[in-house]
């Protein structure tokens, strides 16, 4: 029941978020119509973000405590991550051409974004070839926890090197300490709706993914005792 639920709600914010940037979002000042493509990039990065801390908190507790429950949400988040940090460096790519006039520069943010899905991209492709068993899952958890400490050094990425990248797109921090909107509220207004339908939309991939996992295991079984 909560997964078609999940569907349906990230569908409807979807289409409310197609109208809401269509034909009531005005075009940003310097970029223009392109800068419509942030409503794609930022949740997709945002949902390969939190697919790959899913499978971090999973890996961990893997080690920790041999449940299986826990291998089964780290490798299909994995996998969810991986659609989505590739759709975020695509929309990127496409971004960028109008943007900086190319698609793509080996600066800080990027080359880690990428070594970021190539670890990733190792770990989908451990689960599908490794023998099953103990001993994969074993080995994905150590390399889900290790790709996860990329993540902040790509965050902290556009401080520490010149990229063509500009820092916080949501908030920054002025002198008196508190955190204030670094966009217009007409641009930060959808921005936000479109990262509460992307989680929706996460959530729902997830649920979906661990009920064919589970599906695909009792088949399995099935067989095994046929």
């Amino acid at each position: 029941m909560l997964t078609p639920l999940l569907g349906w709600l990230s569908l409807i914010g979807f289409a409310a978020l197609g109208v809401l940037i269509f034909a009531f979002t005005p075009n940003d000042r310097y970029m223009g119509f392109s800068q419509k493509i942030m409503y794609i990039h930022v949740p997709s990065m945002w949902v390969a973000y939190l697919a790959f801390f899913v499978v971090f908190f999973c890996s961990i507790g893997y080690l920790w405590k041999r449940t299986a429950a826990f291998d089964r949400v780290a490798k299909s988040s994995a996998e969810i991550g991986v659609l989505f940090c590739g759709l975020g460096l695509l929309t990127g790519a496409l971004w960028g051409r109008p943007t900086w006039g190319t698609y793509w520069v080996w600066d800080a943010r990027l080359t880690t974004t990428l070594i970021l899905l190539l670890i990733y991209v190792g770990y989908v492709l451990l689960r599908a070839f490794a023998d099953p068993g103990e001993q994969q899952a074993r080995l994905a958890a150590v390399l889900g926890i290790v790709g996860f400490l990329d993540i902040p050094l790509i965050h902290v990425s556009v401080q520490w090197w010149r990229t063509l990248h500009q820092q916080s797109t949501l908030f920054q921090v002025v002198e008196s300490g508190a955190p204030k909107p670094s966009m217009p509220v007409e641009l930060l207004v959808p921005l936000l709706l479109a990262l509460a339908a992307a989680t929706l939309f996460y959530a729902f991939l997830l649920r979906y993914r661990l009920q064919v996992e589970s599906r695909v295991e009792a088949l399995e079984r099935h067989l095994a005792r046929q």
